[in-house]
This record gives structure tokens, C-alpha cells and sequence, in this order.
């Protein structure tokens, strides 16, 4: 086991442990937070029971299609201002203020464009990723070698076939970087989107098990979305640094 994932366990398992024995200790009272080992048995409870997953599979489906979409236009929309020096100069100012802008306060507007359906929640998450992927495909875009580029003027590939067959490729490490930032904005998206209005998915059942204490439902579900984000996001930094290692880049 290497060094840094080791010192990241010891730490997860000390927070962890802290957490337990002040619930245990009385200082966190149950009405606030019951014990870690309590949240996990009431987890494996509510999945056993089924009674919540017509919600998670409504919240987790809706982060996977805002998260579809924030890829394919992100890097879509990165390979074209790439192209295009005074337009990314345009931009680049916006993109570095653009997690400053309140999204949700939005959320009115897009009930009327788009109605109460899980559209405007799936609008709001791919609009939080979507920067996230840009940016970082046009880091990598930044970092393809000259050489390759002639290679495909030589071959007189025209932009499509070069993107798909050389930039794209050579900039996928950078690109799973944006994907990792994405899954975590597409759920941040639709979870805080079905917090503000929505009757289903696990936002909505988090807000309503907070307003009524309900622990033992609260605690479990964001448990479940730490572990879902978590897992994906390792499954990717894992491809990322295939990638990386293969190419020389670490």
C-alpha cells in the first residue's frame, strides 16, 4: 500500500473514530447525529428495504444525464473556442468567475422555460459541470505537441478527424480531471435543485427528513452520495493516472 493512500485511510479512520466517540460520549447528542457505525447500519436497513429507491435511482439517473451532457458540450465547446483566440479571450475571464454566479437563484425561470418536470434540475447540474470540463479540456488542448498537429495538416485530416484521431487523445488525461469535477457538480446540481423544489429523489428526501429529524434517513442517504461521488471519482483518477504514467507525465 503506498504512502499517501495510507496517511488518507489513518486520517478518514481518525475523523471517523473522533466522530464515534463523541456521539458515544454524549457530546453529540443523538438528536443531532447519531454514531458513524449507526448510520451505516441504518444505510444497509434502507437499501435492504427498498423503501428509497425509487428516489436514489431518480437522483442518481438525472446526475448521470446532467453529467453526459456537461461532457459532451464541455469538450465540444473547448475544441471549438480553442480555435478561436479572440473568443477564448473573451471567455476565459467569465469561466474563472463563473462558480461565483448563484445558479439555483435561477430555478424560478427555469420551472417556467422548461416546467416542473426533472428538466431544469438536469439543466441546473450540467450547467455546473460543463465549465468545469471546458477549462480543463482546453488545458489539455494547450498541451498537445506541434509535431502531432503538423503530423495531421501533413495527412490533410481535416478538424473533425483531427480532434477525434489526435488532440482529444492526447488530452484525455486532462480531460477525466474535468470529468472527475463534473460528477461531483452534476450531483452537487440535482440534489440541491430537488432541495429547493422537487417531490422525489434524494435532495427532497434529505430536506424532508432534516425538517422532520429524521436521522436515521438524513445521515444514511448523504452517506450514500459521499460514497457514490467517492467511488467514481477514484474509478476515474485511477484511469487519469494510467494515462498519465503511460504518457510520461508522471
Amino acid at each position: 500500500m503506498r504512502s499517501p493512500l495510507l496517511w488518507r485511510l489513518l486520517v478518514l479512520a481518525g475523523f471517523i473514530g473522533l466522530l464515534e466517540a463523541l456521539c458515544l460520549g454524549g457530546v453529540i447528542k443523538p438528536l443531532t447525529m447519531q454514531p458513524p457505525h449507526k448510520i451505516v447500519t441504518d444505510l444497509v436497513k434502507m437499501l435492504s428495504s427498498g423503501s428509497l429507491n425509487g428516489a436514489i435511482a431518480k437522483t442518481l439517473g438525472n446526475a448521470l444525464i446532467a453529467f453526459i451532457i456537461a461532457m459532451i458540450l464541455g469538450v465540444t465547446s473547448a475544441i471549438i473556442i480553442h480555435r478561436l483566440r479572440r473568443v477564448r479571450d473573451t471567455l476565459e475571464p467569465l469561466f474563472a468567475t463563473y462558480y461565483a454566479i448563484p445558479v439555483f437563484a435561477f430555478y424560478p425561470l427555469l420551472i417556467i422555460l422548461l416546467g416542473l418536470g426533472d428538466a431544469p434540475q438536469i439543466f441546473i447540474g450540467a450547467m455546473l459541470g460543463i465549465v468545469a470540463v471546458i477549462v480543463n479540456t482546453l488545458n489539455g488542448l494547450d498541451r498537445v505537441p506541434n509535431v502531432l498537429l503538423k503530423t495531421a495538416r501533413v495527412n490533410q485530416m481535416g478538424p473533425v478527424e483531427t480532434a477525434l484521431r489526435v488532440t482529444l487523445p492526447c488530452a484525455s488525461p486532462y480531460i477525466l480531471t474535468g470529468a472527475k469535477l463534473a460528477v461531483a457538480y452534476s450531483l452537487i446540481g440535482i440534489i440541491g435543485a430537488e432541495f429547493i423544489m422537487s417531490s422525489g429523489g434524494m435532495g427532497y428526501e434529505i430536506s424532508f427528513a432534516y425538517n422532520n429529524f429524521d436521522n436515521a434517513t438524513m445521515y444514511p442517504l448523504i452517506l450514500l452520495i459521499l460514497v457514490v461521488s467517492i467511488t467514481i471519482n477514484m474509478a476515474i483518477a485511477r484511469w487519469e493516472k494510467a494515462l498519465m504514467a503511460k504518457r510520461g507525465l508522471r
